[in-house]
């Protein structure tokens, strides 16, 4: 009796693969295929890289601008008025699962994107920057199955969930029949070659220009006026980017292959959505929520990596010194933690790493993390309004930078220092800051790079960061796959 009640609980179904293939070459397989996620850890499996997914065909599209909302469903569309993120939570509590037993922390949910721009629905806010990408401000698929791999154990997993089949007879029918078709498809890519391989780099001489939204001086410019906002009192500190675009001349997978070439990251992804692709190597992880355990990791302060171990060791040495960097990054700690002391227990919000150096292939960075418990009858949706965007990405204080942000950029950001990642059916999230991110829509590729000024900002420092933050976009766009035969 006692396990006939086990059973009747609802769970995911699983099952482990023996598939002998990194992620990258298994999502080859899928990365044509409708609605397509890969949250892809390209380094560091020890401590932030652990995990990767992988989905496809979502069952429920969500999508937004403003208050107006689309679902789709099976072939039907549903058009809704009201705060994306109260449709966001009131669908992910319709479907909900125990995962306790699942040995990776997403087992299924909601898979995109939310943009910066949803900054509008947590802060009254001026919106004067020019919306000239006409993107949907969010947009997430809900994923019944996924491909789940544990980087460090080297195993990989199927979940399938059986939504939207909320009956558990329907339900588990619908997870096994989905197990079956994805094995299938996995069988069938072992037996084609694997694509997924890097040819041998070369300049492409004909690489379309890339075209910036600033000149030179007018992002010094920028700098400068953001600098005045400070001596007046207004601010501490506001992050200011700029935007590129490029024609893009390969497919935007293979550009995905060549960022993450040029530049492995812990919080990567590639989603293929149908108004939008995304290609992003973030080093950054704005929110991981696991049962009622919170952790935020800003990063503030960048050196470029050196030409040498010499140069490398300066550079690195330079940045854990600086005064300056690790005001800012303290700085944002304090935002940070007032963020999540919101929705977290008195006392629990602690640091519990202030300003340690991490090492990427193009830059030196400081990083910081804090973390929470969050309060009982609170959820991934609460802890989104209390955080988001990211401050890491805004200022301080937070509201007024973001006032200053509308007024200096020019167009609005979108996706970038927006979030990609999941909320999953068992409540878990983990969500990065949209940076180092392509934004492809058509045949042109965006990316925007930013950086933290404050009062002793040197104008022409701060462009030439932005630039070393580039470099491995730039990288991307001028290099391509040589072609075969």
């Amino acid at each position: 009796m006692l396990q006939d009640m086990i059973n009747a609980v609802s769970y995911p179904l699983i099952e482990e693969l023996d598939i002998g293939l990194a992620p990258l070459c298994v999502f080859e397989a899928f990365k044509d295929t409708k609605g397509c996620f890969f949250l892809d850890s390209g380094m560091d499996p020890h401590k932030l890289g652990r995990y990767s997914f992988i989905g496809i065909n979502p069952f429920i599209t969500f999508k937004s601008r403003g208050r107006e909302i689309t679902l789709n469903q099976e072939g039907r569309s549903e058009r809704l008025t009201d705060d994306p993120f109260n449709i966001l939570g009131n669908l992910l509590a319709k479907y909900r699962l125990e995962c306790h037993s699942i040995p990776v922390p997403f087992c299924g949910g909601a898979v995109g994107y939310l943009s910066y721009d949803l900054c509008h629905f947590i802060e009254k806010l001026p919106s004067t920057a020019r919306d000239d990408l006409l993107l949907p401000e969010s947009y997430v698929g809900f994923y019944d199955t996924i491909i789940a791999f544990d980087n460090l154990e080297h195993k990989a997993f199927i979940i399938s969930t059986g939504f939207p089949e909320l009956k558990q007879t329907q339900r588990i029918k619908r997870a096994t029949k989905r197990i079956d078709e994805i094995k299938s498809r996995l069988k069938s890519s072992q037996s084609t070659p694997d694509n997924s391989k890097l040819d041998p780099v070369f300049l492409h001489d004909s690489s379309p220009p890339i075209k910036a939204g600033f000149s030179r001086e007018e992002y010094k410019a920028a700098v400068k006026k953001a600098k005045q906002y400070i001596i007046d009192g207004d601010i501490f500190e506001v992050n200011l980017s700029q935007r590129f675009e490029s024609e893009l001349n390969i497919i935007p997978f293979e550009l995905y292959k060549r960022l993450r070439n040029f530049n492995p990251a812990p919080f990567a992804c590639y989603l293929g959505f149908d108004e939008v692709t995304v290609v992003s190597a973030s080093p950054e992880r704005f929110l991981r929520l696991q049962g009622d355990s919170v952790e935020t990791r800003p990063i503030k302060g960048t050196r470029p990596r050196g030409r040498n171990n010499k140069q490398d060791q300066k550079l690195a040495d330079e940045l854990l010194s600086s005064s300056k960097d690790r005001a800012e990054n303290i700085m944002i700690v304090d935002l940070e933690r007032n963020d999540l002391g919101r929705v977290c227990r008195y006392g629990s919000v602690k640091v519990t790493e202030l300003a340690i150096l991490e090492v990427y292939p193009t830059v030196f960075h400081l990083t910081s993390t804090i973390v929470g418990k969050l309060e009982m009858g609170k959820g991934a949706i609460d802890l989104l309004r209390a955080t988001f965007p990211g401050g890491s990405i805004t200022g301080a204080p937070k509201v007024r930078a973001m006032d200053i942000i509308d007024e200096l950029e020019p167009t609005r950001r979108s996706i970038y220092t927006g979030s990609i990642g999941y909320i999953g059916f068992n409540g878990n999230l983990d969500l990065n800051v949209a940076i180092r991110t392509f934004i492809i829509k058509g045949e042109t590729a965006y990316f925007q790079v930013g950086g933290a000024v404050v009062y002793d900002s040197d104008p022409e420092d701060e462009y030439q960061e932005t630039l070393h933050k580039a470099k491995a976009m730039i990288d991307s766009l001028r290099h391509s796959v040589a072609s075969k035969g």
